[in-house]
């Protein structure tokens, strides 16, 4: 192949690094954010945490004169011509995604603004529970015991051989979070001896494990230490009073757990041999254990989602704050700073630069970091305002909602509002929801209005919660009692939401 040169003209968007940062700030979460601040602390260290700070931020136009402000304004034009230098060899980005009136936001001097607005907010306080008391969430890690600290504590009062003591440690060690030893028991032996054991060495392990794995399973929660369900539910279902209808459920659970699932009466009359009385009462009793016997000592710490922003009432509408617990509180070094300050006047070697560099970096991340939460609150507030119905009567009141909407109404790109609704929560008095959770599709109503998906789900889930158990309602008839409330939903519409309510399907929730 003969080598050539070729002339390509193309266009493509470079961004600086500041706006590529506060793209990329503006898509994490509020864990995400905190780790990249948590990064660029160790990184830069012209950055600090201001511990004794009465608000989140400290607003950088107050930390320094206008001389010092205007030497500032110099240095930062002096990186951002350096960085410019390199800027085709920044990568590009998709101008389509940007969207013009974002770039118009960065290019009208929104990136120079301090957003001082966002420093007025309240420090962070230290919360309180219910009754006003000061509340602090380690007390509560630490108060609550894990499932392994629960069946060590067992273990103490137990009176066991050192031998037997090990044993059960070491299965304790291998439950998983649901209460399960999900490991066989050969396993578990041959990953403490290793590859070259002895067989009679291993052999004998695996019974002084087995005899462990039932002193493990007569501790509390009761099915601990079980290989799988049908086992958990047995080990339950045995520590009940004995009577038929107790034997039929162990039957049930060992051999038949599937047609229990299914709902499938005839063919359970047929394998156990019991009238349909007897069981209902072991339908009863199955349905009254604990699948998960590790789940009450799961941390709830684990599943507590923290609100991005907090909306509160205020006269007749719905204001939106920002959480105070999530924003970092930041500023700028002073000592460092005020070296770099005073070397400026007998001009800077290239060490010197490169502090200057990591100087404006620091405020540059602090700014990418206001403008962050300055624009969840901005999304956030506009949402409120188009669904104040829903912070009144709740998800049956919400209204159809695009990112469309949001981002006419704010002067911003779709993909803008995008990444501000994922992964950032609002906190309501119904709950805390993602922000994605206000938008939702439209349907059509018999009177010509229109009608939020996220309503009609709902809506779905109060009919369902109000049938009749013995005769539960199919998703057609769903379909016809929505039509009759003039909202027009076909039959598999109605299934994908209740799929994604989680509710079953009618066969499979009837009632034995």
């Amino acid at each position: 192949m003969k080598p050539s040169l070729q002339v390509r003209l193309s266009q493509h968007l470079a961004l600086t690094p500041q706006l590529q940062q506060s793209i990329r700030l503006l898509q994490l979460s509020t864990l995400e954010l905190h780790q990249e601040v948590e990064q660029m602390l160790e990184q830069n260290p012209f950055l600090e945490v201001d511990e004794e700070a009465p608000a989140p931020f400290e607003p950088l136009a107050e930390r320094t004169s206008p001389a010092e402000r205007a030497g500032e304004q110099e240095s930062e034009r002096a990186v951002e011509s350096s960085s410019s230098d390199a800027g085709d060899d920044a990568p590009g980005l998709d101008a389509a995604e940007l969207g013009t009136t974002e770039r118009d936001d960065w290019e009208n001097g929104t990136e120079r603004d301090d957003f001082d607005g966002i420093g007025e907010t309240p420090a962070k306080g230290t919360a309180t529970g219910a009754d006003g008391e000061d509340f602090d969430g380690q007390e509560r890690d630490s108060a609550m015991p894990t499932l392994q600290d629960h069946l060590r504590q067992q273990l103490l009062g137990m009176r066991l051989s050192a031998e037997d003591a090990a044993a059960v440690m070491v299965l304790i060690e291998s439950l998983n979070d649901d209460g399960y030893l999900a490991d066989p028991l050969e396993e578990i032996a041959a990953q403490l001896l290793g590859p070259d054991a002895d067989p009679l060495e291993l052999e004998e392990l695996i019974d002084r494990l087995r005899c462990g794995l039932r002193f493990l399973q007569s501790m509390e929660p009761t099915g601990v230490g079980a290989a799988d369900l049908p086992e958990c539910l047995c080990l339950q279902l045995r520590a009940q009073p004995r009577d038929e209808a107790q034997a039929v459920a162990i039957i049930i659970c060992k051999q038949h757990l599937d047609l229990l699932a299914r709902r499938d009466l005839k063919k359970l009359m047929a394998a156990t041999g019991a009238d349909e009385d007897l069981l209902k009462q072991a339908q009863t009793l199955i349905v009254a254990c604990e699948p998960k016997p590790g789940r009450p000592f799961a941390r709830a710490e684990a599943n507590i989602i923290v609100p991005d922003v907090i909306v509160q009432k205020s006269g007749r509408s719905w204001k939106v704050v920002l959480n105070p617990d999530v924003m970092p509180r930041l500023r700028i070094n002073d000592l460092y700073a005020n070296a770099i300050r005073q070397g400026r006047g007998g001009g800077m070697n290239g060490a010197g630069a490169g502090l200057n560099a990591r100087l404006q970096e620091a405020r540059w991340f602090m700014k990418n970091i206001l403008q962050r939460f300055d624009t969840i609150q901005r999304v956030s507030q506009a949402i409120v305002e188009r669904q104040k119905s829903f912070f009144t009567h709740g998800e049956i009141a919400m209204k159809p909602l695009v990112l469309r909407e949001i981002a006419d109404e704010l002067g911003l790109h779709e993909s803008t509002i995008s990444r501000v609704t994922t992964a950032k929560y609002m906190a309501t008095p119904f709950g805390t929801f993602e922000l994605k959770y206000f938008f939702g599709s439209s349907l059509n109503t018999d009177a010509g209005g229109n009608a939020s998906s996220t309503a009609v789900r709902a809506l779905i889930k109060q009919l369902i919660a109000a049938e009749d158990a013995a005769k539960p309602l199919s998703d057609s008839q769903l379909s016809q009692m929505l039509e009759e409330q003039g909202i027009q939903v076909a039959r598999r519409t109605v299934a994908k939401y209740r799929e994604a309510l989680k509710i079953a399907p009618a066969n499979l929730r009837k009632a034995m």
